[in-house]
């Protein structure tokens, strides 16, 4: 779907338009040998989108859609759980 350029936290998407989107790196999750980046669009506060990790043929990072739901929702599940904890709420 896209590729990334990585500045402190800064992270640019390339959509297949070549149209560029600026995003916040909130945090990166390690589940079943798989990373998954959590990230907010700039200006936006309440509304993450996740996305996998991956190389390309390059070799180079890539972050692409989650294509299936159970992948999807295993890790939306993950991250409301961590963000619970860290604002002290119990599930």
């Amino acid at each position: 779907m896209c590729w990334m350029q990585e500045h402190d936290n800064l992270v640019v998407l390339v959509d297949e338009e070549g149209r560029e989107h600026e995003f916040t790196l909130v945090d990166v999750l390690e589940l079943d040998e798989e990373r998954y980046a959590i990230l907010l669009p700039e200006g936006e506060i309440e509304e993450a989108i996740i996305l996998k990790m991956g190389t390309d043929e390059n070799g180079e990072e890539i972050l692409f859609d989650i294509e299936d739901d159970d992948e999807w929702e295993m890790v939306a599940k993950a991250w409301q759980e961590l963000v619970n904890q860290e604002d002290g709420y119990e599930q």
